[in-house]
């Protein structure tokens, strides 16, 4: 996997005011963790973020976070927070990374082809999970994880354990979660609640309510 650099600046206050301060200059407030450099706060081009986080890794690119004054490390981007309304990145952490240690990632999964539900039957597809996390070396990481749903059929549910087998990749979280299921388009449900609705309106009994009158008429004789 590609590296991508990236050149980061101490930061020498902390705080919101300062934190605000920095963002309206374009840069981006964020903390580096690792045993070669402790715990660093540190400020980056949000342009030059936005960079290294849109190539075909993604938020798994390793990048080489070449600090001012310090150190180049080799880091992963965790805990980004966007800002609520304009999505920008308003804080992130660079976690240092080693390339012979195997770290935690969450990779997104492509759905590959049309269910046989789907074609067949007018089914839908319900997606559950769009990820996964896997554990991998920083360089095994893939950028996205394919699988075919072309042979599912009405009811059939798709799960980690048919995900396919990447080298050096071990799936997080119990082989039976399921990621997708093929279900029954919801109108088919509406017809049958629509009777009843009908039924109502035309003024039907409802089962349990046919002892109401008595009870009435019971009510009034106990009183005379």
């Amino acid at each position: 996997m590609q590296q991508e650099h990236l050149p980061a600046t101490q930061r020498v206050t902390s705080g919101s005011r300062a934190s605000n301060r920095l963002r309206r200059e374009g840069r981006v407030p964020a903390v580096v963790y690792g045993s070669g450099v402790g715990t660093t706060a540190v400020h980056v081009s949000s342009r030059d973020l936005f960079t290294v986080l849109h190539t075909e890794a993604g938020l798994n690119a390793i990048i080489e976070l070449d600090i001012e004054g310090g150190d180049k490390v080799l880091t992963v981007a965790r805990e980004v927070q966007r800002h609520p309304v304009k999505g920008t990145i308003d804080h992130l952490d660079f976690i240092e990374v080693r390339m012979d240690t195997e770290i935690e990632a969450e990779v997104g999964v492509e759905y590959l082809g049309t269910p046989i539900g789907v074609r067949d039957d007018g089914a839908i597809v319900e997606t559950i999970e769009a990820s996964v996390t896997i554990t991998a070396l920083p360089t095994a990481i893939p950028s996205s994880i394919q699988v075919s749903i072309e042979d599912l059929a009405l009811g059939d549910t798709l799960k980690i354990a048919d995900l396919p087998e990447i080298d050096g990749v071990t799936y997080l979280g119990a082989i039976d979660q399921p990621l997708l299921t093929v279900v029954a388009p919801a109108a088919e449900v509406e017809p049958v609640v629509d009777e009843l609705l009908e039924g109502l309106e035309e003024g039907e009994i409802v089962e349990g309510d046919e002892a109401a009158p008595e009870a009435e008429e019971s009510t009034a004789e106990d009183d005379g």
